[in-house]
């Protein structure tokens, strides 16, 4: 009985898995990589050490993903976290639990997961075809019989789609796919860049550029309602903000913006303390050094490149001493430490995005499968699909799980034929 072709189309973390998974079947595989090499998007990712995945149960993890989670529940079940952990610990790369329950390679060299991956293919015989980016999809019938690449066409019995979307474009990721796939006849919910950093009015003061913040708590507004707050890490560029909390939140800021609404981010630089044990605090630093500069005792309660800001926005007097602060200046910095506000004005493009948002219709998709409900022989995985989840592993995991569904059920129905 001669072995179906499979093809893949696209070398990262979804795909790679797919063409595994159905070489293992006992398929015959080739990945289309229209780059170099395979997994440049893997090797950059987590500034090189590549967060894998996380220690979050299911249903905290669905959550993470926002309404269009709980298209992975088939995937999760039945390749998640653990599963991939085990798959890089059997193929000879250790892995590491570390804050936030984030996995990664404990040797922090991201580019060894790409070389597991290359071994385990290479075993496999699954054969990777390198600068050779695709054309078009051959169909008939409404059922994939090929496809056309810069070299010629390959028959094959199923196409996997693991394009990537569109963010970090220089990795490869160009949104290819969505074009594939809408001449095809599918739908694209409308793609934009998804946990990327925010622009802020003017800038950020020149002082803070380079400055990250922890144990802050960033509030997101929408037209002056309270969308979304989170405590964490907050990260000061010259254009204006990153680091985690802002990247989880700019979802909601990028659909603001792009409905022309006003969109502003409120930052409690005290969260630890509320409002009353923030002002009892200031009440004794300003007593217990009393004949000190203003500016001296703001030392103690701010990082140093923070102190010009606060003084040209509560516009107290530097050289003010400590016990000549009125009550209402007091106030007023009060107010400042548990509210510095930021009007955002734009996001940064799909050039600095972790991933993108929108995507391939999942209703077009069976979540049991992978398969395309369009076209027959068709099966999409990773970031093509109109899902995105927050930063700590969790975009990963998710290409991972329906690259490995994808490959599974390509090799299934491979089986029976």
């Amino acid at each position: 009985m001669n072995k179906q072709t499979v093809v893949v189309i696209g070398g990262g973390a979804a795909g790679l898995m797919a063409a595994g998974q159905a070489a293992t079947a006992g398929s015959r595989v080739i990945i289309l990589e229209k780059m170099k090499r395979p997994g440049r998007k893997i090797c950059i990712s987590g500034k090189g050490r590549c967060n894998l995945t996380n220690s979050a149960p299911v249903e905290e993890f669905i959550e993470h993903f926002g309404k269009n989670g709980r298209f992975l529940r088939q995937a999760f079940s039945r390749f998640f976290a653990p599963e991939l952990v085990d798959f890089f610990e059997r193929n000879g790369l250790p892995v590491s639990l570390e804050r936030g329950g984030r996995y990664f390679p404990t040797n922090g060299k991201a580019p060894d997961i790409v070389k597991v991956f290359l071994a385990w293919l290479s075993n496999l015989h699954v054969e990777i075809q390198d600068n050779n980016p695709v054309k078009t999809l051959s169909v008939e019938n409404n059922t994939i019989t090929g496809v056309i690449t810069k070299r010629g066409e390959i028959s094959c019995d199923a196409v996997i789609l693991a394009t990537g979307g569109a963010s970090y474009p220089a990795t490869g990721s160009t949104g290819d796919g969505y074009k594939l796939v809408e001449t095809l006849g599918h739908t694209i919910v409308p793609i934009r860049p998804a946990l990327v950093p925010l622009e802020i009015h003017g800038g950020i003061h020149p002082a803070l550029a380079g400055l990250e913040l922890r144990n802050i708590e960033a509030i997101l507004f929408i037209n002056g309602k309270k969308k979304r707050q989170l405590f964490g890490e907050l990260h000061f560029k010259k254009f204006g903000v990153s680091g985690p909390t802002i990247l989880t939140l700019s979802g909601d800021a990028v659909d603001g913006l792009r409905a022309g609404k006003k969109v502003e981010l409120l930052i409690d630089l005290k969260a630890a303390l509320n409002r009353q044990k923030l002002d009892a605090r200031l009440i004794r630093d300003f007593e217990k050094r009393h004949k000190e500069p203003f500016a001296d005792v703001l030392r103690g309660l701010l990082p140093a490149q923070m102190v010009p800001l606060c003084l040209e926005q509560t516009q107290i007097p530097a050289d003010k001493v400590a016990g000549g602060i009125s009550k209402k200046e007091r106030r007023t910095l009060l107010n400042w430490l548990k509210g510095l506000r930021l009007e955002v004005t734009r996001h940064r493009s799909f050039k600095e995005a972790i991933v993108t948002a929108g995507g391939v219709n999942l209703k077009e998709v069976n979540p049991r499968t992978m398969e395309s409900k369009i076209v027959s022989g068709l099966y999409l995985a990773g970031e093509l699909l109109d899902l995105n989840g927050n930063t700590g592993g969790y975009n990963l995991q998710a290409a991972f799980s329906t690259g490995w569904l994808a490959g599974w059920s390509v090799g299934e129905k491979g089986k029976s034929l």
